[in-house]
C-alpha cells in the first residue's frame, strides 16, 4: 500500500492536499485544494506502480496511464466529472478531477437498509437513465471507453440532483491493435465484476462488461443485498437470487432488465447500454435468448468463445443428430 500524502503537502506547486478520502490496491484519493484556482476543490486520483516490474513493462504501463489520461481529459458531458489535469511524481501517476460532494448510493442504500426498508423503484430508475447517458457516452466514444468499475460507492448524488460517476482507476481504451496492461488496470470490484472480466487477459472486455455491473449495481440498491458474484454464479447459476423475492415491490419489468444485464455470457447481455434503457422504460422487448443453456450454466471455454465457435458446435451436433436418425432407419 502506497504511503499516503500528508495534509497541507503540496502537489505540483498546485495542488494542497486536505485530506485522503478513498483508497485502494493501487494508491489512494485525496480531496485538494487547487491553489491557482480560488476555492476550487478537486479529487486527486494516486496510482502507484509495483516497483518491482519489470522496466519494460513499468514504461509500458506508465504510457497507457499517459494515453488514457490525455483520452480522459477531453470528456465532457453532465454525469462524469471533468478529468483537468494529469502529471507523475516518482513512481506515482495523477489524475485530478472534480471534486463531486454529497453521498453516494451505497451510503444512501445503507441508510434505507438501516430503516427496515427500500429504496424507491423510481429514485433509482431516476439514477440509472442518468447513468445510462454516462455509459452511452463513454461507450460512443472513438474508440469506445469502458469504466469497468461500476458500482454503488462510485455513484454520486450532487446536492442538485445529478448522478456523477466517479472513479477513473479502473477505465479502459478500447483501442483494437493493444492489450490492456492488466497490472495497472486491475479487475474491478468482485461484487460487480463480469466473468470476461477476471484472468490475465483482457481481450474478451468490451461495453457488455460495463452493462453487467450496470446491472448488478441496480439489484443491489434495490434489494438491499449484494449480488452473488460471478465466479460463485457460473458454479452455482441458482444462487442468484430473483430481485423481486427480496423487494416485491419491484416491477417484473425492471426485474427482468436486471437479469438480462446480469447474463454470465456476454452474447445474451444486451447488445449496447441503450438497448437495456430501452428495455428498462418499455420501449423495446426482450429478443428471444439464442441459445438454450443447461440448469448448470455454460461452460467457461463457452463464455469466452466467438460466436462462430459456438455456431460451428451447433451446427456439428445437429450434422451428427441427422446421421444418427437416419442410420436408425
Amino acid at each position: 500500500m502506497p504511503i499516503p500524502i500528508q495534509a497541507g503537502e503540496v502537489l505540483r506547486e498546485r495542488y494542497c492536499v486536505r485530506e485522503r478520502i478513498g483508497q485502494g490496491g493501487m494508491g489512494n484519493i485525496y480531496l485538494a485544494d487547487d491553489m491557482r484556482l480560488e476555492g476550487r476543490k478537486c479529487a486527486l486520483k494516486e496510482v502507484e506502480h509495483d516497483r518491482s516490474l519489470p522496466e519494460k513493462i513499468l514504461s509500458e504501463a506508465r504510457e497507457q496511464f499517459m494515453r488514457e489520461a490525455t483520452v480522459l481529459a477531453r470528456l465532457d458531458h453532465p454525469n462524469l466529472p471533468k478529468v483537468s489535469d494529469f502529471f507523475s511524481i516518482g513512481t506515482k501517476d495523477y489524475l485530478v478531477m472534480d471534486y463531486i460532494p454529497g453521498k453516494d448510493l451505497r451510503l444512501m442504500m445503507l441508510d434505507a437498509k438501516g430503516h427496515n426498508a427500500f429504496l424507491r423503484e423510481a429514485e433509482v430508475l431516476d439514477w440509472a437513465a442518468q447513468l445510462a447517458d454516462a455509459l452511452t457516452y463513454l461507450h460512443r466514444q472513438v474508440p469506445p471507453i469502458v469504466h469497468r468499475d461500476i458500482k454503488p460507492s462510485n455513484l454520486k448524488l450532487t446536492p442538485g440532483g445529478f448522478l456523477k460517476l466517479v472513479d477513473f482507476g479502473l477505465v479502459k481504451v478500447l483501442s483494437p491493435d493493444e492489450e490492456t496492461i492488466t497490472i495497472i488496470q486491475g479487475q474491478g470490484t468482485v461484487l460487480y465484476t463480469p466473468l470476461e472480466q477476471y484472468g490475465g487477459s483482457e481481450s474478451h472486455t468490451d461495453v457488455r462488461s460495463d452493462i453487467y455491473s450496470f446491472g448488478a449495481t441496480l439489484y443491489h440498491l434495490l434489494t438491499n443485498l449484494a449480488p452473488v458474484d460471478a465466479r460463485q454464479r457460473f458454479l452455482h447459476p441458482e444462487a442468484l437470487i430473483p430481485p423481486r423475492r427480496i423487494n416485491p415491490d419491484i416491477s417484473l419489468r425492471t426485474e427482468k432488465a436486471i437479469l438480462w444485464a446480469m447474463e454470465l455470457h456476454p452474447d445474451l447481455r444486451p447488445e449496447s447500454v441503450e438497448a437495456l434503457r430501452q428495455f428498462l422504460f418499455g420501449t423495446k422487448e426482450l429478443p428471444p435468448r439464442p441459445l438454450t443453456r443447461s440448469r448448470r450454466g455454460p461452460t467457461f471455454e463457452a463464455l469466452l468463445a466467438p460466436p462462430e465457435s459456438i455456431l460451428l458446435g451447433i451446427s456439428a451436433i445437429l450434422l451428427l443428430l441427422s446421421l444418427v436418425a437416419t442410420l436408425g432407419r
